[in-house]
Order: structure tokens, then sequence, then C-alpha cells
């Protein structure tokens, strides 16, 4: 079924030529807060001269007024439903709004027809790969990392442009597919209001860190958990690990949390709400980030507004995210030893962390949304 929410004149809009910005599968908090963000944007930019369309899963999900709403509640029941929405239904609605741009803020290219078609790639998997333990562990992340592969090459050379987070992504998608016109768009960043706490006396209490995470395989927890095992072996106690984990979401989440019950440094906080996690940011001491991949790695762009140290993982996601940064150190992701040794020198407080060398990207890149709107419009 299809519901129309909208927030404006439909006698007005109907004046205006179209943007459509279409996310119907978009429900992930991280790229739930990528859609609302460039929905804001375009309303608060470009609302004046052009009716803003979105296509979503659920109306009460977003709170941007001056934009028009097309639900479609029904299409993440089965992939045979997103195919048919992406391959059959698009072009229809495409006919009838005649949209100057449309981008498919979740990574497949729709069949449709606009002035400037461009599709925003978030989902890293295509570049994991997912061992066979894995897999059984999380076979739908495992499955995804196979098709995903094929899902992105479909129409992609139908787009004027593609884009990306990070310039490694570019690289990787030019390779693999043969693209030429790849925009590095970093994510902008629009943190929730929270009071900042005193800071307590770290002495007086266990060195805290903080690895905020929805359980998948490829984000490494248990490199963490190894560590914190390590340093407890060698009788080292002063420090706490915060995981955002919850042993009923899957499978996976179950096994890591039987595998490392008898870590008593650990705290299991449960799925949180971004405000709360921003909370945590301001408690905690050290960010955690071991993470294998991400197109991002949106809580080191969240924690480094607190000026406080982070422990990355060293990759180049994280190079680029952390661009920059005043307190840093880069650990090898699958080394627990060495991640044990680093923890325990940051919880006494030895001097490990250092800036994290700037990244240059060359164009065409975008530093916010204002200036991905000024290249997919032509105002640039």
């Amino acid at each position: 079924g299809i519901r129309i929410r909208t927030t404006g004149s439909r006698r007005d809009n109907s004046l205006k030529p179209r943007i459509v910005l279409s996310g119907v599968n978009v429900r992930e908090v991280g790229a739930l807060s990528v859609f609302r963000d460039a929905l804001a944007s375009l309303a608060r930019e470009y609302g004046d001269q052009y009716e803003i369309v979105a296509l979503v899963k659920r109306r009460d999900l977003f709170d941007i007024a001056g934009v028009t709403y097309f639900e479609y509640p029904n299409i993440m029941r089965s992939w045979l439903a997103r195919v048919r929405f992406e391959y059959w239904t698009a072009r229809g609605i495409s006919a009838r709004l005649k949209p100057k741009l449309w981008l498919s803020m979740h990574d497949i290219t729709p069949n449709v027809s606009a002035e400037t078609r461009a599709v925003y790639c978030q989902n890293p998997s295509l570049f994991y790969r997912t061992t066979i333990p894995e897999f059984f562990l999380d076979w739908r992340f495992g499955l995804f990392t196979f098709f995903y592969r094929f899902l992105y090459r479909i129409n992609i050379h139908a787009n004027n442009y593609v884009i990306v987070q990070q310039d490694w992504i570019r690289e990787s998608f030019m390779r693999l597919y043969g693209t030429k016109n790849v925009v590095v768009a970093h994510p902008a960043l629009n943190p929730p209001t929270a009071s900042r706490k005193s800071p307590d006396e770290v002495m007086n209490r266990p060195f805290r860190f903080f690895y905020p995470m929805f359980p998948r395989t490829y984000k490494n927890p248990e490199l963490c958990l190894k560590a914190a095992r390590i340093l407890e072996s060698r009788g080292f106690n002063q420090f706490e690990l915060w995981l955002t984990f919850d042993a009923s979401v899957n499978k996976y989440a179950a096994h890591v949390q039987k595998e490392f019950a008898d870590v008593r440094s650990v705290r299991w906080l449960g799925l949180l709400a971004r405000e709360r996690v921003f909370d945590l940011y301001d408690e905690a001491d050290c960010l955690l980030f071991p993470s294998r991949l991400e197109t991002w790695g949106l809580p080191i762009s969240e924690f480094r507004l607190f000026g406080k140290p982070m422990l990355l993982a060293d990759l180049p996601y994280a190079h680029e995210t952390a661009a920059g940064s005043g307190k840093v150190r880069f650990f090898d992701p699958h080394d627990a030893n060495a991640l044990a040794d680093l923890m325990m020198q940051a919880a006494k407080g030895e001097a490990i962390f250092q800036r994290s060398p700037d990244v240059a990207i060359n164009p065409p890149y975008a530093r916010n949304w204002s200036e991905l709107w000024k290249i997919l419009l032509g105002s640039s």
C-alpha cells in the first residue's frame, strides 16, 4: 500500500520542479540519520525552488517540515517486494513526478526517468569477505556480502553521479565497476544537544573504554573482549569496557556474550538511543573502534567532538574519518595483545596519542550537504 503525507501545500508545490529522495528500506540508525540530514538540508536550502519528495518506509520516522512524503510500509516484507519497487514501481513514480533530480539513498540504482539520476552508496558489505564460521553466526549479512556486489552493479552506469562517503570507496568503485563520476561526500554531523557533566577524577574510578556498535561480525568486538581478558589475566583491573550489546539481537550477539561471559571488566549496555550514547561519550575516557569495515565510522566523528583520546583500527576508513583529530592511536584490528598493551598504557595515562594527519581528497568532493546539492543540481 502507498500512503501520501504532505507538510506543505500541494497546490503550491505542484507548480515547482521536483527533487525525489528515495529510501523506502532505510530504517537503521546510521542510514536514517543520513537520510534525515539530507532532507533537512534540501528543505532548508531549496524548499522555495523545488518540491521536495521523500519516498519512505514510515512517515513517523521523519520530523522534517516542507517535504511531501510517500509511504511504502510493505516494501521490506521481502526482497521480491524491494526488487519490484526498484525496477518497476519506481519507473511509474518518476514518470508521474518528472523530477529534476532523483537520488536513491539506499545503494540500489532504480529504473527511473529524471534529468539527473544519482545513487548514495553507504553499505560497505561488498568489501567484506565473510568467513564460514561468521556466515553461520550471521547468515543474513553473509548473503548481503555476496549479493550486494551484483546489486550495486545493476544500472550503476545510468547514474549521472555515484556518491560515496570516503575516497578509498571511490577508488574501489572505479576499480570494480569502471565508474568515472564518483563523488566523495562526507556526511554532515548533527549531534543531539546534551548537557556536559563536570569531569570526575579518573584516579577515583576505573578508566572507561567505550565501543558503541551494533552486533555484526565485521564490527570485531571480540578483539576488545580478548584484550580485556588479557589485561585481567595480567592482574590489571583498573579499567572498564563498555559495549552497546544485547544478546537477544541475533545469533552472533548471543555467541559473543556467552563466549566472553567470564570477562569481569565488560559492561553489556544493550542497544541505546543516540542521545544516551552521547551521554556515555561524555562519561567515557577513550573510544575503542576496532571495526574491520565501515563506510564512515560515525562514532569516530561523534566522539572527537569531546576532545578525548581514541584507539582506532589501522584501516583507511578510520584514517579518513579521524583526520585532524588531536588524540589518536591506530592499532592492528587482528592483534589483541597489541591492543591490550595500548589499553593498559592509556589507562595509566601514558602519552601514546598523537594528532591524526589530514587527508587530502581530490574533486569531485563535497564537505557537506550544501556542497553536494550544488554538484547534483548543476550550480557548482
